[in-house]
């Protein structure tokens, strides 16, 4: 979990630092955290697992805080996925609020921290938010994950990860996707 001050995210995010490390995989490749990885090997939505209570509900949330740049973050932090109302560790059956869109850094702006955060909620809550596909991408710059946090009363994040990414050859293919062709 040093990675996390060692690059700076949590500052940047102005969020606790997590208290356990959130499993995420892409495939065979397991993130830990600060993992250098290209868009093409996170395009698809990855696997996150995490130590659950059945009867307990989850947030979970991924962020790019360096939109366009870690240099200029303007558009930061640029929402990737979130899903509300995770009964347990059961992702597939939470409340997607925005689907998953992968790693998309433009050409020439160096790595991009993608950051996983996994909120315990006191029960199930109301999200009225609007819902994001992946098929646009509308409404996720600008989105801060701690008053988020903050308006929903989810509290500190419970478990985190983060992995890095810089432009690859798949980047305009989701930038295609994103505009909806």
């Amino acid at each position: 979990m040093d990675a996390f001050d060692k690059e700076s995210v949590l500052q940047d995010i102005h969020i606790k630092k997590p208290p356990s490390l959130l499993q995420v995989k892409y495939g065979s490749t397991e993130v830990t955290p600060g993992l250098v990885l290209t868009p093409t090997q996170v395009k698809d939505e990855p696997v996150v697992t995490w130590n659950a209570d059945a009867h307990d509900f989850y947030t979970l949330v991924m962020n790019d805080p360096d939109a366009p740049s870690r240099a200029d973050p303007k558009f930061g932090q640029w929402h990737h996925w979130c899903v509300v109302n995770i009964p347990g560790a059961d992702i597939s059956k939470g409340e997607v609020l925005s689907q998953y869109v992968g790693s998309g850094p433009p050409n020439g702006t160096g790595l991009h921290r993608y950051v996983f955060l996994l909120f315990k909620q006191t029960g199930k809550l109301t999200f009225d938010v609007p819902r994001l596909t992946n098929r646009s991408g509308d409404g996720r710059a600008k989105q801060d994950v701690a008053k988020f946090a903050e308006k929903h009363h989810l509290g500190d994040p419970v478990a985190g990860n983060f992995y890095q990414a810089e432009w690859d050859d798949y980047v305009p293919r989701l930038y295609e996707q994103l505009s909806g062709k």
